[in-house]
């Protein structure tokens, strides 16, 4: 049970425990996707095809010439070529508003690929049990399934969720659609009835957005059920993914965000990577509270761990070294070694 006000911040380093690309590899498929010169070569790849006639859309949508588009999709292939994560290159970008939805557009792409492959299915293959592949123990969205559940009473899951905000800077909507399954595992209730105290009781915000609304979330975004690789309405979840210059610009969200980080007693990372533009996006200023701070470093240099734990003492205002508990295991991992700190 958690018992005290915790935000999980996120990052791609989770996710990739559920098979979807890092930031790496999301780049190195965009690179190749968007390599048209191969397209009526031997060489050419089935991404590079479907890309392509996206891109015939995408200049439809945008009113530019198909020419004028692939060639900003050609100036995105060699800025990924240096950046380090697709969210730095499009804000490297912000001055070219083709590149960032060529960008949008490979995301939306690429990531529903990856939800397809996912080891995180689209329904359990026993009603009743996990939509999770191979050993679920080793999943952090299975670990937090069992921090929310474990010793919760039915009549106060929704006080436990509440007790938590998840800032999500991936794409994907692995959390949404896993812990209703969750729900009704631990409780025996219906499928329906936990996606709606899911909607109702828990805070995901996605600074970046997600690769479409589930069908049962509230709001207004374009739908897409989980695992589509092709949606039919992939440019209307391309267009509203959100650069993070596109995000700073709408102040309440970004409120959101950092009441979340403010507000909370305990902090825990997993799987981020303190990319100074996500950071500046989590901290105002310098945190007068002291909360725990509680962190995954896993692939971490020594260099850089060193430098998180200075950034974090100081946006924190740690007062306290104690405070300050980095880990270097896998997102599951520090779940599952620091469960009883996290219950308590």
């Amino acid at each position: 049970m958690l018992r005290t006000r915790t935000t999980l911040i996120v990052g791609a380093g989770a996710s990739a425990e559920l098979q979807f690309p890092g930031n790496a590899e999301l780049m190195s498929r965009i690179i190749q996707g968007y390599d048209f010169e191969r397209t009526n070569s031997e060489t050419s790849t089935r991404d590079g095809q479907l890309l392509l006639r996206n891109i015939y859309k995408l200049a439809e949508r945008l009113g530019k010439q198909v020419k004028d588009v692939a060639a900003a999709a050609d100036r995105l292939r060699n800025a990924c070529r240096l950046g380090r994560s697709i969210d730095s290159v499009m804000e490297q970008y912000d001055h070219d508003a083709m590149v960032v939805a060529c960008a949008k557009l490979a995301i939306t792409y690429f990531m529903g690929q990856a939800e397809a492959r996912a080891s995180l299915r689209d329904t359990p293959r026993v009603p009743g049990e996990l939509p999770l592949q191979g050993k679920v123990a080793e999943y952090w969205i299975y670990q937090l399934g069992q921090l929310i559940t474990s010793g919760v009473p039915r009549s106060k899951i929704g006080q436990t969720l509440e007790q938590i905000t998840i800032i999500n800077f991936n794409y994907d909507r692995s959390v949404e659609h896993f812990l209703p399954y969750a729900l009704v595992m631990a409780y025996g209730i219906e499928l329906k009835e936990a996606q709606s105290v899911i909607a109702e009781k828990l805070n995901v915000i996605h600074p970046h957005g997600t690769i479409g609304r589930l069908p049962w979330q509230r709001g207004d975004a374009p739908q897409a059920e989980w695992g589509v690789e092709q949606p039919w309405n992939l440019h209307a979840i391309a267009a509203q993914l959100k650069s993070l210059h596109e995000r700073h610009s709408e102040r309440n969200a970004v409120r959101d965000i950092r009441l979340a980080v403010a507000g909370a007693k305990r902090l825990v990372f997993l799987g981020f990577g303190f990319q100074p533009q996500n950071v500046d996006l989590l901290f105002e200023n310098s945190l007068s509270h002291n909360p725990e701070v509680l962190v995954s470093t896993y692939g971490m240099s020594a260099g850089n761990e060193a430098t998180v734990a200075l950034m974090l003492k100081r946006l924190a205002g740690l007062e306290s070294d104690g405070l300050l508990l980095l880990n270097p295991g896998k997102a599951w991992e520090v779940l599952r070694d620091y469960s009883l700190l996290l219950e308590s």
